[in-house]
């Protein structure tokens, strides 16, 4: 099983319509590197879900519900979607300042491609980020 990061604007599709919504397709991603890393990705992986724009931070963990397919909102080219289930928020999320500052999530592809919306993730950094959202203050 492979871990991941998929992000998001809140404005244009949040966490807490993704909970409300159960499931959704993740489509629209226009990025090479991004479609090669849905097309990577197998039912039952795991992503974080991360917020970015003005919040950026970690917020919720989804789980992989269908693996890569043809991306029905593509009107040309070849591109890629994978459908996503919600699995739990997190208690605290992870901001961004605190993985910057963290020694294993320093080197995450977050914070060395800012930019990538689809990424994937170790599974030493994946369980670290679910350690500091489970943590009590």
């Amino acid at each position: 099983m492979n871990c991941w990061l998929v992000k998001s604007e809140p404005e244009s599709y949040s966490w807490a319509q993704l909970v409300k919504d159960g499931k959704t397709a993740w489509t629209g991603i226009r990025n090479f590197q991004a479609r090669n890393n849905l097309r990577a990705m197998k039912a039952g992986d795991r992503a974080l879900f991360y917020h970015s724009g003005g919040m950026k931070e970690i917020v919720g963990l989804v789980k992989v519900a269908k693996a890569a397919y043809v991306d029905p909102t593509a009107k040309e080219g070849n591109w890629s979607c994978v459908d996503l289930a919600p699995v739990e928020s997190l208690p605290k999320p992870v901001t961004l300042a605190t993985i910057k500052a963290d020694n294993l999530l320093k080197e995450m592809a977050l914070v060395r491609n800012s930019r990538l919306s689809v990424q994937p993730v170790t599974e030493p950094q994946f369980n670290r980020v679910l350690q500091l959202a489970r943590a009590k203050s």
